[in-house]
Formats: structure tokens, C-alpha cells, sequence
């Protein structure tokens, strides 16, 4: 891994850092919706998250956003978002943080 990959994987989960659940003031890489940020050749992006439940409001809007916005980060140059629901999202998941900033410590 170049030290080129492993800055973009940087400035990805930066810009993930600023993308909220609509309904819990906790951006969703500290909720623990990121599963997995992997930098591809060619600075292709592939990001593995989940939701915090099949049923969420946001299952529409949070995968587009995340690609919207880390499309827009200089020198990526395709973002494939995946979700999955394996496993299955739970508070211990947050970090501890985001668990913190909810009451759950």
C-alpha cells in the first residue's frame, strides 16, 4: 500500500466523519456504519456499511450522500457503496465516543 492510498483512505473517512444519520446527532462513521473503506487501483473507492436498521428513513438517502461526497474528493476516481446487513448493526458498534455523546456510557 503507497503512502498515496493510505492518504486518500484518510481524507475518505474525513469526509465520511461529516455525514449524519438524520436521526441521531453522531456522524455515521462513529455509529459504526462503516464497515469497511478499501482504495482499489486506479483510486477506485469501495466502501462496505450498513444502516441502523433495514427499516431506517435514511436506507434511500445515507448510501447516495456517502458516494455523492466522497466522489467529490480529489483524486478519487469511482466509488462503489455496498450495504450489507451482515452483521447486523448495534450500539456496540459506536465508538465510544458516539456512545458517550448518546448516554449509552
Amino acid at each position: 500500500m503507497t503512502m498515496d492510498t493510505e492518504a486518500l483512505k484518510q481524507k475518505v473517512i474525513e469526509c465520511i466523519q461529516t455525514i449524519f444519520d438524520p436521526e441521531i446527532p453522531v456522524n455515521i462513521y462513529e455509529l459504526g456504519l462503516i464497515y469497511e473503506v478499501s482504495i482499489l487501483p486506479l483510486n477506485n473507492v469501495q466502501i462496505v456499511m450498513t444502516l441502523t436498521s433495514p427499516g431506517c428513513p435514511a436506507a434511500q438517502t445515507l448510501p447516495v450522500e456517502v458516494d455523492q461526497k466522497v466522489s467529490q474528493i480529489e483524486g478519487v476516481n469511482d466509488v462503489h457503496v455496498a450495504v450489507t446487513w451482515t452483521p447486523t448493526w448495534n450500539k456496540s458498534m459506536m465508538s465510544e465516543a458516539a456512545q458517550l455523546e448518546l448516554g449509552f456510557m
